[in-house]
C-alpha cells in the first residue's frame, strides 16, 4: 500500500488514542471496475480492514458525468466529481482513471493484475468477458488473481445482459410484498438490503477465493448476482414453502408470522417493538406491564392461543402501553424483555448509545473538513476501524501508474490515446 495510506491514528488526530491494532487484510490487492452501490460496499468494507483498493473509474468523456455515477448522486454535492453519496461507499481506497476500450488500457491493467490479489467488477453479467476481466483472459498475467464478479443475474443465462437494481430484486423476490401492513399496497425496503447483502456476499466470495488461491497458487471466477442473493436471503421462509407449500403472510405492525406479541406496540408518544419470544419474555412482559391476569387468561396461555386470539390480545395491551412513553417502556422492560424504541433515521443516528459506541466516523474531506459517516460495524481490539476520504477522480492515477512501471512519458501517451 502507498504511504498516503496511514491509518494507524498516529497523525495530530490519534494522539490521545490507543493505538490502531495491524489491519488484518493488509497486503490484500484489489483491482475493482464499480459503480454505485453493491460493488463499492464489497470492497469498502475489504479496504476498512487493511484491503489495498484501486477504484478503475472511466477517464473524463465529453458529454458524460466523469467517473463512478455515485460521485453525482444524491444532491450533496462536494466540489466537483464528488457527493456525499459517493463517501458513503469509497473511504480508504485510490482511484485510477481507465478505459479499457482505449489503445494501451489492457497493458495498464495486465501490470496492475500482476501484482494482485483478485479483481471484482460490478458491470452487467455480459461485459466482464468483453473487457477481459475474467480469469481466462487474466489467468495469463497472474494464475492466482481471484476474479469476482458481480452481477444483476449472472453472467450467462438469458438475462446476462439486463441491467439491475436493488429495488428490481426486491420486487422480484418476494421482498416487496412481504413488507408493509397486510392490506397495503406491497413496499420495497427502506434502504438497498440487497444491494448491501450482495456487496458483503461478494467481498466473503473474494476472501474465500483468495485464501484458496494462496493454498492451491490457482485463482478461479466467482459469481454473485443480486437476484441469487435476494432470493438465497428468503432462507426459512422459502424452507416452509418448497416443503410445505406455506406462503406466509405479512403481520399486522410488523409481525412475527408465530409468535405473539412480537411486533410494534403504541405508546404515549409512538411505537415501541417488544419481542416475547421466549415463554419466560411473556411472563416479564405482563408482570412489568402491570398485566399479571393475562398470564392466567386461556386465551393467551401459550404461542398457539396468543396467535389465535391475536386482536384480543392488543385490545388488552394497547390502552396499557399507551399508558407511558417510548423511553419509559424501554427503560422498564431493559434487559428483562427484548424491546427497542422505534425511531426515525435522525433519531437513530442521534441516539446517544450509538454516538457512544463510535458509531460516527470522522472523514475529513477537502471540501468539509467536518464530513461524518457511519463507521464500519466490526471493532478491532476494541476499537473502530480508522478512515480516510474516498479519492478524487483519478486521483491516484499518475502514482499507481508509475508504481506498475511506466515513466512521465509513457504515462503522458496514455493520456493522449484517452486510455487514462
Amino acid at each position: 500500500m502507498s504511504g498516503s495510506d496511514d491509518r494507524s491514528g498516529e497523525g495530530r488526530e490519534g494522539l490521545n488514542r490507543p493505538r490502531q491494532a495491524p489491519l488484518p487484510l493488509k497486503g490484500l490487492r484489489i483491482i475493482s471496475f464499480e459503480q454505485f452501490g453493491a460493488g463499492p460496499f464489497a470492497t469498502m468494507n475489504l479496504a476498512d480492514l487493511g484491503a489495498e483498493v484501486v477504484k478503475v473509474e472511466q477517464p473524463a468523456i465529453e458529454g458524460e458525468l466523469p467517473g463512478d455515477i455515485a460521485r453525482h448522486t444524491g444532491g450533496h454535492a462536494l466540489g466537483a466529481n464528488d457527493s456525499q453519496y459517493f463517501q458513503s461507499f469509497n473511504r480508504n481506497k485510490r482511484s485510477l482513471t481507465l478505459d479499457l476500450r482505449k489503445p494501451g488500457a489492457r497493458d495498464v491493467l495486465h501490470r496492475l493484475v500482476r501484482d494482485a490479489d483478485a479483481v471484482l467488477n460490478n458491470l452487467r453479467g455480459d461485459l466482464p468477458a468483453k473487457l477481459g476481466l475474467d480469469h481466462a483472459a487474466l489467468s495469463r498475467v497472474n494464475p492466482a488473481v481471484v476474479c469476482v464478479h458481480l452481477s444483476g443475474y449472472g453472467r450467462d443465462g438469458p438475462r446476462a445482459a439486463w441491467p439491475a437494481y436493488d429495488y428490481l430484486a426486491q420486487a422480484e423476490a418476494g421482498f416487496c410484498a412481504m413488507t408493509g401492513e397486510p392490506e397495503a399496497p406491497p413496499a420495497r425496503a427502506g434502504l438497498s438490503l440487497v444491494d448491501f447483502l450482495s456487496g458483503l456476499t461478494a467481498a466473503m466470495a473474494l476472501l474465500a477465493g483468495v485464501m484458496g488461491a494462496r493454498a492451491s497458487g490457482r485463482g478461479c471466477d466467482l459469481d454473485v448476482s443480486l437476484y441469487d442473493v435476494a432470493m438465497q436471503n428468503l432462507t426459512y421462509l422459502a424452507t416452509w414453502y418448497l416443503n410445505d407449500g406455506v406462503e406466509v403472510a405479512r403481520r399486522p405492525r410488523g409481525g412475527h408470522p408465530s409468535v405473539v406479541p412480537c411486533e410494534m406496540l403504541p405508546t404515549a408518544d409512538g411505537h415501541v417493538f417488544v419481542m416475547c419470544i421466549k415463554p419466560g419474555f411473556w411472563r416479564a412482559f405482563s408482570e412489568l406491564a402491570g398485566a399479571p391476569a393475562l398470564l392466567t387468561d386461556p386465551r393467551f396461555k401459550g404461542f398457539e392461543a396468543r396467535l389465535a386470539n391475536r386482536d384480543a390480545l392488543m385490545a388488552e395491551l394497547d390502552p396499557i402501553m399507551r399508558g407511558r412513553s417510548s423511553a419509559e417502556w424501554v427503560a422498564l422492560l431493559a434487559g428483562k424483555v427484548p424491546v427497542a424504541p422505534v425511531l426515525g433515521l435522525g433519531a437513530a443516528l442521534d441516539n446517544p448509545y450509538f454516538r457512544d459506541r463510535g458509531g460516527v466516523l470522522e472523514l475529513p474531506h477537502p471540501a468539509r473538513p467536518d464530513l461524518k459517516v457511519v463507521a464500519n460495524a466490526i471493532h478491532l481490539n476494541g476499537q473502530r476501524l480508522p478512515g480516510r476520504a474516498g479519492p478524487g477522480h483519478g486521483a491516484d492515477s499518475a502514482a499507481l501508474l508509475a508504481e506498475a512501471g511506466y515513466d512521465a512519458a509513457e504515462i503522458a501517451q496514455l493520456r493522449a490515446w484517452g486510455a487514462v
